[in-house]
Protein backbone atom coordinates (compact mmCIF):
# COMPACT_ATOMS: atom_id res chain seq x y z
CA UNK A 1 0.00 0.00 0.00
CA UNK A 2 2.09 2.83 -1.30
CA UNK A 3 1.49 6.27 -2.72
CA UNK A 4 3.56 5.88 -5.86
CA UNK A 5 2.73 7.91 -8.94
CA UNK A 6 5.55 6.51 -11.09
CA UNK A 7 4.10 3.10 -11.91
CA UNK A 8 2.00 2.41 -15.00
CA UNK A 9 -1.69 2.53 -14.03
CA UNK A 10 -4.13 -0.33 -14.51
CA UNK A 11 -7.68 0.95 -14.18
CA UNK A 12 -8.98 -2.29 -12.70
CA UNK A 13 -6.27 -2.32 -10.03
CA UNK A 14 -7.08 1.28 -9.16
CA UNK A 15 -10.78 0.48 -8.88
CA UNK A 16 -10.18 -2.54 -6.66
CA UNK A 17 -7.77 -0.54 -4.50
CA UNK A 18 -10.19 2.36 -4.18
CA UNK A 19 -13.05 0.07 -3.18
CA UNK A 20 -10.84 -1.69 -0.65
CA UNK A 21 -9.69 1.59 0.90
CA UNK A 22 -13.30 2.73 1.19
CA UNK A 23 -14.37 -0.51 2.89
CA UNK A 24 -11.35 -0.30 5.20
CA UNK A 25 -12.34 3.18 6.38
CA UNK A 26 -15.90 2.01 6.97
CA UNK A 27 -15.05 -1.13 8.94
CA UNK A 28 -12.42 0.69 11.02
CA UNK A 29 -15.07 3.23 12.04
CA UNK A 30 -17.68 0.53 12.62
CA UNK A 31 -15.32 -1.40 14.92
CA UNK A 32 -16.39 0.80 17.85
CA UNK A 33 -20.11 0.72 17.00
CA UNK A 34 -22.22 -1.52 19.22
CA UNK A 35 -25.08 -3.72 18.12
CA UNK A 36 -23.87 -4.51 14.62
CA UNK A 37 -24.27 -7.99 13.12
CA UNK A 38 -21.33 -10.36 13.53
CA UNK A 39 -20.53 -10.29 9.80
CA UNK A 40 -19.58 -6.62 10.16
CA UNK A 41 -17.03 -7.49 12.83
CA UNK A 42 -13.80 -9.49 12.85
CA UNK A 43 -14.22 -13.14 13.78
CA UNK A 44 -12.79 -14.02 17.23
CA UNK A 45 -9.12 -14.98 17.22
CA UNK A 46 -9.78 -18.51 18.50
CA UNK A 47 -12.62 -19.24 16.07
CA UNK A 48 -12.43 -21.34 12.94
CA UNK A 49 -14.29 -18.70 10.98
CA UNK A 50 -13.95 -15.51 8.99
CA UNK A 51 -16.23 -12.67 8.00
CA UNK A 52 -16.23 -10.22 5.14
CA UNK A 53 -14.34 -7.81 7.38
CA UNK A 54 -11.53 -10.37 7.66
CA UNK A 55 -11.12 -10.06 3.88
CA UNK A 56 -10.16 -6.37 3.89
CA UNK A 57 -6.56 -6.68 5.10
CA UNK A 58 -5.69 -9.65 2.85
CA UNK A 59 -7.25 -7.79 -0.07
CA UNK A 60 -4.77 -4.97 0.61
CA UNK A 61 -1.93 -7.46 0.53
CA UNK A 62 -3.17 -9.01 -2.71
CA UNK A 63 -3.40 -5.54 -4.28
CA UNK A 64 0.15 -4.78 -3.10
CA UNK A 65 1.17 -7.83 -5.11
CA UNK A 66 -0.85 -6.71 -8.14
CA UNK A 67 0.89 -3.33 -8.15
CA UNK A 68 4.38 -4.41 -7.13
CA UNK A 69 5.64 -5.72 -10.51
CA UNK A 70 4.40 -2.62 -12.34
CA UNK A 71 5.94 -0.19 -9.85
CA UNK A 72 9.27 -1.94 -9.33
CA UNK A 73 9.76 -2.74 -13.00
CA UNK A 74 9.31 0.96 -13.77
CA UNK A 75 11.81 1.78 -11.03
CA UNK A 76 14.26 -0.81 -12.38
CA UNK A 77 14.13 0.80 -15.81
CA UNK A 78 14.59 4.29 -14.37
CA UNK A 79 17.21 3.74 -11.67
CA UNK A 80 18.63 0.25 -12.12
CA UNK A 81 18.74 -2.56 -9.57
CA UNK A 82 20.45 -0.49 -6.89
CA UNK A 83 17.86 2.27 -7.16
CA UNK A 84 14.97 -0.20 -7.11
CA UNK A 85 16.38 -1.97 -4.04
CA UNK A 86 16.76 1.38 -2.31
CA UNK A 87 13.16 2.30 -3.14
CA UNK A 88 11.85 -1.04 -1.84
CA UNK A 89 13.91 -0.77 1.35
CA UNK A 90 12.70 2.78 2.02
CA UNK A 91 9.06 1.84 1.47
CA UNK A 92 9.44 -1.16 3.75
CA UNK A 93 11.05 0.94 6.49
CA UNK A 94 8.43 3.68 6.19
CA UNK A 95 5.54 1.25 6.58
CA UNK A 96 7.15 -0.58 9.51
CA UNK A 97 8.12 2.61 11.35
CA UNK A 98 4.70 4.22 10.86
CA UNK A 99 2.97 1.05 11.98
CA UNK A 100 5.05 0.84 15.16
CA UNK A 101 4.27 4.43 16.14
CA UNK A 102 0.56 3.85 15.58
CA UNK A 103 0.54 0.67 17.66
CA UNK A 104 2.45 2.27 20.53
CA UNK A 105 0.03 5.21 20.53
CA UNK A 106 -2.81 2.71 20.82
CA UNK A 107 -1.05 0.86 23.66
CA UNK A 108 0.12 3.97 25.55
CA UNK A 109 -0.28 3.96 29.34
CA UNK A 110 -2.98 6.02 31.02
CA UNK A 111 -2.08 9.65 31.57
CA UNK A 112 0.17 9.87 28.52
CA UNK A 113 -0.91 12.29 25.80
CA UNK A 114 -1.01 9.60 23.12
CA UNK A 115 -3.05 11.71 20.69
CA UNK A 116 -0.57 14.59 20.67
CA UNK A 117 2.34 12.15 20.50
CA UNK A 118 0.79 10.37 17.51
CA UNK A 119 0.11 13.63 15.68
CA UNK A 120 3.74 14.62 16.20
CA UNK A 121 4.78 11.20 14.85
CA UNK A 122 2.65 11.74 11.74
CA UNK A 123 4.40 15.08 11.36
CA UNK A 124 7.77 13.32 11.49
CA UNK A 125 6.61 10.74 8.95
CA UNK A 126 5.52 13.53 6.59
CA UNK A 127 8.84 15.36 6.94
CA UNK A 128 10.76 12.19 6.07
CA UNK A 129 8.51 10.80 3.32
CA UNK A 130 6.22 13.63 2.28
CA UNK A 131 6.27 16.38 -0.31
CA UNK A 132 4.51 19.65 -1.01
CA UNK A 133 3.25 21.16 -4.25
CA UNK A 134 3.16 17.66 -5.70
CA UNK A 135 6.90 17.79 -6.19
CA UNK A 136 9.87 15.69 -5.09
CA UNK A 137 10.63 14.63 -1.55
CA UNK A 138 11.37 17.40 0.91
CA UNK A 139 14.96 18.71 1.15
CA UNK A 140 17.38 16.63 3.21
CA UNK A 141 17.53 19.10 6.16
CA UNK A 142 13.77 18.70 6.60
CA UNK A 143 13.97 14.93 6.21
CA UNK A 144 16.71 14.78 8.83
CA UNK A 145 14.57 16.95 11.10
CA UNK A 146 11.76 14.41 10.65
CA UNK A 147 14.07 11.56 11.62
CA UNK A 148 15.20 13.54 14.66
CA UNK A 149 11.57 14.19 15.62
CA UNK A 150 10.70 10.49 15.36
CA UNK A 151 13.78 9.60 17.40
CA UNK A 152 12.87 12.13 20.08
CA UNK A 153 9.31 10.82 20.25
CA UNK A 154 10.65 7.30 20.71
CA UNK A 155 12.85 8.50 23.58
CA UNK A 156 10.04 10.28 25.47
CA UNK A 157 7.60 7.38 25.16
CA UNK A 158 6.99 6.01 28.70
CA UNK A 159 9.06 2.89 29.28
CA UNK A 160 10.30 2.85 25.70
CA UNK A 161 8.46 1.77 22.57
CA UNK A 162 7.74 -1.94 22.16
CA UNK A 163 6.73 -4.28 19.37
CA UNK A 164 3.34 -5.23 20.80
CA UNK A 165 2.58 -6.17 17.21
CA UNK A 166 3.64 -4.59 13.95
CA UNK A 167 0.36 -2.88 13.16
CA UNK A 168 -1.44 -3.19 9.83
CA UNK A 169 1.07 -0.96 8.07
CA UNK A 170 4.01 -2.81 9.58
CA UNK A 171 2.65 -6.18 8.49
CA UNK A 172 2.13 -4.83 4.98
CA UNK A 173 5.68 -3.47 5.08
CA UNK A 174 7.22 -6.83 5.98
CA UNK A 175 5.23 -8.67 3.32
CA UNK A 176 6.02 -6.06 0.69
CA UNK A 177 9.71 -6.06 1.55
CA UNK A 178 10.06 -9.84 1.37
CA UNK A 179 8.28 -10.16 -1.97
CA UNK A 180 9.99 -7.08 -3.43
CA UNK A 181 13.36 -8.64 -2.63
CA UNK A 182 12.33 -11.86 -4.40
CA UNK A 183 11.10 -9.86 -7.40
CA UNK A 184 14.29 -7.82 -7.72
CA UNK A 185 16.61 -10.80 -7.31
CA UNK A 186 14.79 -12.96 -9.88
CA UNK A 187 15.35 -12.66 -13.64
CA UNK A 188 12.34 -11.21 -15.43
CA UNK A 189 11.53 -14.37 -17.37
CA UNK A 190 11.61 -16.50 -14.18
CA UNK A 191 9.39 -14.44 -11.89
CA UNK A 192 6.19 -16.41 -12.43
CA UNK A 193 8.09 -19.63 -11.73
CA UNK A 194 9.55 -18.01 -8.59
CA UNK A 195 6.04 -17.13 -7.39
CA UNK A 196 4.81 -20.69 -7.95
CA UNK A 197 7.79 -22.03 -6.00
CA UNK A 198 7.51 -19.49 -3.18
CA UNK A 199 3.81 -20.09 -2.44
CA UNK A 200 4.27 -23.61 -0.99
CA UNK A 201 7.45 -22.43 0.74
CA UNK A 202 5.35 -19.90 2.66
CA UNK A 203 3.04 -22.68 3.84
CA UNK A 204 6.03 -24.85 4.72
CA UNK A 205 7.58 -22.02 6.75
CA UNK A 206 4.35 -21.56 8.71
CA UNK A 207 4.09 -25.30 9.38
CA UNK A 208 7.71 -26.27 10.03
CA UNK A 209 9.88 -23.27 10.83
CA UNK A 210 7.53 -20.76 12.45
CA UNK A 211 6.82 -22.87 15.57
CA UNK A 212 10.56 -22.70 16.36
CA UNK A 213 11.80 -19.36 14.99
CA UNK A 214 8.59 -17.37 14.38
CA UNK A 215 7.55 -15.46 11.29
CA UNK A 216 4.46 -17.53 10.54
CA UNK A 217 2.24 -14.48 10.03
CA UNK A 218 4.83 -12.87 7.77
CA UNK A 219 4.89 -16.05 5.67
CA UNK A 220 1.12 -16.03 5.20
CA UNK A 221 1.04 -12.31 4.46
CA UNK A 222 3.84 -12.74 1.92
CA UNK A 223 1.80 -15.57 0.38
CA UNK A 224 -1.03 -13.10 -0.27
CA UNK A 225 1.33 -10.60 -1.90
CA UNK A 226 2.83 -13.41 -3.98
CA UNK A 227 -0.63 -14.43 -5.16
CA UNK A 228 -1.28 -10.87 -6.28
CA UNK A 229 2.10 -10.65 -7.98
CA UNK A 230 1.49 -13.90 -9.86
CA UNK A 231 -1.90 -12.59 -10.97
CA UNK A 232 -0.32 -9.37 -12.21
CA UNK A 233 2.34 -11.31 -14.05
CA UNK A 234 -0.32 -13.47 -15.69
CA UNK A 235 -2.88 -10.80 -16.59
CA UNK A 236 -0.68 -7.72 -17.11
CA UNK A 237 2.42 -9.15 -18.74
CA UNK A 238 3.62 -6.38 -21.08
CA UNK A 239 5.05 -8.97 -23.47
CA UNK A 240 1.72 -10.87 -23.64
CA UNK A 241 3.29 -14.30 -23.63
CA UNK A 242 -0.17 -15.61 -22.69
CA UNK A 243 -3.15 -14.48 -24.76
CA UNK A 244 -5.51 -12.28 -22.70
CA UNK A 245 -8.52 -14.61 -23.01
CA UNK A 246 -6.44 -17.63 -22.04
CA UNK A 247 -4.82 -15.70 -19.19
CA UNK A 248 -8.26 -14.87 -17.79
CA UNK A 249 -9.27 -18.56 -17.89
CA UNK A 250 -6.04 -19.58 -16.18
CA UNK A 251 -6.59 -16.89 -13.53
CA UNK A 252 -10.13 -18.14 -12.89
CA UNK A 253 -8.87 -21.70 -12.51
CA UNK A 254 -6.13 -20.46 -10.20
CA UNK A 255 -8.69 -18.71 -7.99
CA UNK A 256 -10.67 -21.92 -7.52
CA UNK A 257 -7.46 -23.87 -6.87
CA UNK A 258 -6.43 -21.40 -4.17
CA UNK A 259 -9.86 -21.70 -2.57
CA UNK A 260 -9.79 -25.51 -2.75
CA UNK A 261 -6.32 -25.80 -1.24
CA UNK A 262 -7.18 -23.24 1.44
CA UNK A 263 -10.32 -25.06 2.52
CA UNK A 264 -8.50 -28.42 2.44
CA UNK A 265 -5.87 -27.06 4.82
CA UNK A 266 -8.65 -26.17 7.24
CA UNK A 267 -8.20 -29.69 8.61
CA UNK A 268 -4.78 -28.57 9.88
CA UNK A 269 -5.33 -24.86 10.64
CA UNK A 270 -8.51 -22.89 11.29
CA UNK A 271 -9.61 -20.03 9.07
CA UNK A 272 -8.21 -17.25 11.24
CA UNK A 273 -7.09 -13.73 10.40
CA UNK A 274 -5.68 -13.22 13.89
CA UNK A 275 -3.54 -16.36 13.64
CA UNK A 276 -2.74 -15.59 9.97
CA UNK A 277 -3.15 -19.25 9.06
CA UNK A 278 -2.25 -20.50 5.57
CA UNK A 279 -5.82 -21.74 5.13
CA UNK A 280 -7.13 -18.21 5.72
CA UNK A 281 -4.47 -16.71 3.45
CA UNK A 282 -5.16 -19.04 0.54
CA UNK A 283 -8.94 -18.69 0.80
CA UNK A 284 -8.62 -14.90 0.89
CA UNK A 285 -6.21 -14.94 -2.06
CA UNK A 286 -8.62 -17.02 -4.13
CA UNK A 287 -11.62 -14.90 -3.15
CA UNK A 288 -9.81 -11.63 -3.90
CA UNK A 289 -8.69 -12.96 -7.27
CA UNK A 290 -12.34 -13.75 -8.10
CA UNK A 291 -13.32 -10.23 -7.09
CA UNK A 292 -10.55 -8.80 -9.27
CA UNK A 293 -11.70 -10.83 -12.27
CA UNK A 294 -15.17 -9.33 -11.74
CA UNK A 295 -13.76 -5.80 -11.31
CA UNK A 296 -11.77 -5.94 -14.57
CA UNK A 297 -14.78 -5.74 -16.92
CA UNK A 298 -16.63 -3.53 -14.41
CA UNK A 299 -13.84 -0.94 -14.64
CA UNK A 300 -14.67 -0.47 -18.34
CA UNK A 301 -18.35 0.32 -17.70
CA UNK A 302 -19.93 3.66 -16.82
CA UNK A 303 -20.58 2.36 -13.30
CA UNK A 304 -16.93 1.45 -12.84
CA UNK A 305 -15.73 4.76 -14.23
CA UNK A 306 -18.11 6.60 -11.93
CA UNK A 307 -16.86 4.66 -8.91
CA UNK A 308 -13.29 5.43 -9.88
CA UNK A 309 -14.05 9.14 -10.19
CA UNK A 310 -15.37 9.01 -6.63
CA UNK A 311 -12.59 6.83 -5.20
CA UNK A 312 -9.72 7.68 -7.55
CA UNK A 313 -7.84 9.84 -5.03
CA UNK A 314 -7.96 7.06 -2.44
CA UNK A 315 -6.91 4.53 -5.08
CA UNK A 316 -3.86 6.56 -6.10
CA UNK A 317 -2.94 7.65 -2.56
CA UNK A 318 -4.07 4.76 -0.33
CA UNK A 319 -1.57 5.36 2.47
CA UNK A 320 -2.65 8.98 2.88
CA UNK A 321 -6.30 7.90 2.83
CA UNK A 322 -5.60 5.21 5.43
CA UNK A 323 -3.87 7.62 7.80
CA UNK A 324 -6.41 10.45 7.61
CA UNK A 325 -9.02 8.83 9.94
CA UNK A 326 -6.30 8.38 12.57
CA UNK A 327 -5.23 12.01 12.17
CA UNK A 328 -8.85 13.12 12.50
CA UNK A 329 -9.37 10.89 15.54
CA UNK A 330 -6.26 12.20 17.29
CA UNK A 331 -7.24 15.82 16.62
CA UNK A 332 -10.75 15.24 17.93
CA UNK A 333 -9.36 13.54 21.04
CA UNK A 334 -7.08 16.52 21.71
CA UNK A 335 -10.09 18.80 21.37
CA UNK A 336 -12.02 16.65 23.84
CA UNK A 337 -14.75 15.93 21.27
CA UNK A 338 -16.56 12.60 21.07
CA UNK A 339 -19.21 11.25 18.76
CA UNK A 340 -22.75 11.71 20.17
CA UNK A 341 -23.96 8.61 22.01
CA UNK A 342 -26.78 8.24 19.48
CA UNK A 343 -24.17 7.46 16.79
CA UNK A 344 -22.54 4.71 18.85
CA UNK A 345 -24.85 1.83 18.01
CA UNK A 346 -27.01 0.31 15.30
CA UNK A 347 -28.01 2.05 12.09
CA UNK A 348 -26.91 5.50 13.27
CA UNK A 349 -23.47 4.01 13.88
CA UNK A 350 -23.41 2.69 10.32
CA UNK A 351 -24.22 6.17 9.07
CA UNK A 352 -21.33 7.48 11.18
CA UNK A 353 -18.98 5.29 9.18
CA UNK A 354 -20.37 6.64 5.91
CA UNK A 355 -19.93 10.18 7.22
CA UNK A 356 -16.30 9.47 8.13
CA UNK A 357 -15.67 8.07 4.66
CA UNK A 358 -17.15 11.18 3.04
CA UNK A 359 -15.06 13.46 5.25
CA UNK A 360 -11.88 11.51 4.43
CA UNK A 361 -12.52 11.64 0.68
CA UNK A 362 -13.21 15.38 0.77
CA UNK A 363 -10.20 16.12 2.98
CA UNK A 364 -7.99 13.93 0.79
CA UNK A 365 -9.07 15.82 -2.32
CA UNK A 366 -8.29 19.12 -0.59
CA UNK A 367 -4.83 17.98 0.55
CA UNK A 368 -3.98 16.70 -2.92
CA UNK A 369 -5.07 19.99 -4.50
CA UNK A 370 -2.71 21.73 -2.07
CA UNK A 371 0.05 19.45 -3.35
CA UNK A 372 0.59 17.33 -0.25
CA UNK A 373 1.86 13.84 -0.99
CA UNK A 374 3.50 10.88 0.68
CA UNK A 375 6.34 9.90 -1.64
CA UNK A 376 6.17 6.15 -1.19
Amino acid sequence: MTDSATAPRETAIDLLRGLTVAVMILVNEWASVAGLPSWLKHAPGDADAMTGVDMVFPAFLFIVGLSLPLALQARLEQAGRHGALRTAAERTAALIVTGLFMVNAEMAPAGFNASGWLLAAFGGVFLVWGSISGGPALPWPMRLAGLALLGGLAVVYPGGMSVHWWGILGLIGWAYGLVALLFLQTPQNSRLIAVLAALPLCVAWYALAAPHVGGGAHATHALLVLAGMGTSRLLHDPQHRVAPDRAARVALLTAFMLLAVGFSLRAHWPLSKIQATPSWGLVCAGATLLVYLFVQPLARTSLGRGALRLLGDAARHPLLAYLLPFVIGAMLALAGWQWPAALGAGWPGLLRGVLMLAVVLLLLKLLLRLGLRLKL
